[in-house]
């Protein structure tokens, strides 16, 4: 086999890989993000309202608002978030919003509540909370809704019909 008949097999593949990863790869991390989203906001939508035991650590402006109305935004970000991700409809706003939500839950639930060195604040890098924090699946979390967030859903997303339907409307036909 030739240099060239491999180069050309290679470009071949990866396109072909590319152009199926423009519909396949968003549905699985909208899937799995909708899916721990919806349920994290399932909870707090049948559950307490623990977020009077935080309020002290909420970030600003979210402060300034009541421990009743963080949780209401949060359950309703949670849900309609997850809809909205896992339907890839607004996807970018949606994934957005989760984002500064998690920023939050991070910095009020997630990290350790003292540190006084990197080596500390490192032991929360974990699932359970062992006295160090867990903000190990948040911080997954962000770094899987940032790809949402700057390339969009995909091609198998309400966001890419409405799209090409809008630039269909806007074409002219040739003449």
């Amino acid at each position: 086999m030739s240099t060239n008949t491999i180069t050309a097999a290679h470009t071949a593949l990866i396109s072909r890989l590319e152009r199926a990863g423009n519909w396949a790869a968003p549905v699985g991390l909208r899937a799995i993000l909708a899916w721990e989203f919806f349920e994290a906001g399932w909870e707090k939508l049948h559950g307490d309202n623990w977020f009077a035991d935080l309020a002290d650590k909420f970030l600003f402006p979210f402060s300034l608002l009541s421990p009743n109305v963080n949780w209401a935004m949060a359950t309703w970000i949670e849900l309609v978030g997850a809809v909205a991700i896992l339907i890839g409809f607004g996807t970018r706003y949606a994934a957005f919003a989760l984002f500064l939500l998690t920023i939050v839950a991070i910095h009020a639930v997630h990290l350790p509540a003292h540190w006084s060195s990197f080596a500390e604040l490192w032991q929360g890098y974990a699932i359970t909370n062992q006295g160090f924090g867990n903000y190990k699946l948040p911080l997954l979390f962000l770094l899987m809704l940032a790809p949402l967030i700057f390339k969009g859903a995909g091609h198998l997303s309400l966001d890419y019909l409405i799209s090409n339907a809008r630039r269909n409307r806007g074409a002219t036909p040739a003449a």
